[in-house]
């Protein structure tokens, strides 16, 4: 049997966990939080990284920190996790969905602007399967408009943006907020988890508050103030001292994990071109100013029908393929809600996008023989 995923232990997950009880402090900002924190600041160079109990916390700390108020408008792509927009509903929000590019399932960088009203307060560009949006684009609209940009980095962890400058920056490092996620499916794992990232220091002070119940407290453990309260709103966004512990040997194989998963994606590009020109399929689009993190690799079937039956084709094989997200635009929730201009190129991904099995320990060439009914 060939899972879609399977979460990969380098070895140590139980080790630093045990090591974590002995310390005596379980609870959140622990020592192995505050180890995970600093790797990302000092790896990516991002300004400040507070770990979250999961990405959909980590945007809606994002959301509570641009002050999103009833009646705000934020774009988003459709084609997205129901979290990206519930964390900005939650607030008020209304959410405006911008159709897919033609080439990738990420935001239509060219149909925001049109989108664009006083009300606008945030964009909020998801890179999908770790590949870019074009965020010179975005930053220049967020610029002239005067708009915040939070970067939905879920599945972006370890890729980068090249910009019009020539200068790499990490995903994740461009918008004035960013969160990761390091659920089981994603490169890095803690089985639930997430990460706020903020590069804009104006935020910086808040987001602690916010993520410590609303109260001073990380300042009053560092002996900034006598005594700590309640200051602002906030939630119990932090994870347990147990989850950074099994992050944190994640972490330390990253490299490792990274070169085998690129690996895995770069046999399933080469060994897929001719059967997936052959069968009217397209592989994935790296564009020229994106990085590949093999974070997924998927297929864009000609229909829906094409995409079922290579769906039970692999299944008779015990081979585990899945679609993925329906366009949040016609979802049950949202479907009355929105009444804009259709986005035939979510909706397209929503019928004909399909996630191959990708995770450390997977035996590609079996994936890759089978749709190409080789034995």
């Amino acid at each position: 049997m060939i899972p879609f995923n399977k979460p990969y232990l380098t070895g140590k997950e139980l080790v630093y966990i045990e090591n974590a009880v002995k310390k005596g402090k379980i609870s959140g900002n622990g020592y192995y939080t505050k180890l995970c924190q600093d790797f990302f600041e000092k790896k990516y160079g991002f300004f400040k990284c507070l770990l979250t109990t999961s990405c959909t916390d980590a945007l809606e700390m994002a959301a509570i920190l641009i002050n999103i108020q009833e009646g705000d408008e934020v774009i988003m792509p459709s084609y997205t996790f129901v979290s990206t927009a519930n964390a900005f509903v939650l607030r008020g929000a209304k959410i405006v969905f911008a159709d897919s590019r033609k080439d990738h399932p990420s935001i239509d960088e060219d149909a925001i602007e049109a989108l664009i009203t006083p009300k606008t307060k945030a964009i909020v560009p998801v890179h999908y399967a770790g590949v870019a949006s074009d965020m010179d684009k975005i930053m220049d609209l967020a610029l002239k408009y005067n708009l915040f940009v939070v970067e939905d980095a879920a599945q972006a962890i370890d890729s980068f943006y090249t910009g019009k400058d020539g200068v790499q920056r990490p995903l994740g490092s461009i918008g004035h907020l960013a969160a990761f996620s390091f659920h089981e499916t994603k490169n890095i794992i803690s089985g639930e988890g997430g990460m706020l990232v903020i590069n804009d220091a104006q935020f910086a002070e808040r987001a602690e508050i916010i993520w410590e119940k609303g109260t001073n407290r990380s300042a009053f453990f560092r002996g900034e103030v006598d005594k700590y309260g309640w200051v602002d709103v906030g939630s119990s966004f932090l994870p347990s001292d147990i989850i950074a512990a099994f992050l944190w040997a994640q972490l330390e194989n990253i490299d490792d994990i990274q070169r085998v998963r690129k690996s895995h994606w770069e046999h399933y590009n080469t060994k897929l071109q001719t059967w997936a020109v052959e069968n009217e399929i397209q592989l994935p689009v790296i564009p020229s100013y994106s990085t590949n993190n093999g974070h997924m690799f998927y297929l864009v079937c000609k229909n829906l029908e094409q995409r079922t039956t290579i769906i039970e084709k692999l299944k008779s094989k015990n081979i585990l393929s899945v679609f993925h997200y329906i366009s949040l635009h016609s979802s049950p929730f949202y479907n009355q809600i929105h009444n804009e201009k259709p986005l035939p190129q979510s909706d397209r991904y929503s019928d004909c996008l399909l996630r191959l099995p990708m995770y450390y320990e997977l035996d590609v060439m079996n994936v890759i023989n089978n749709l190409r009914n080789e034995d």
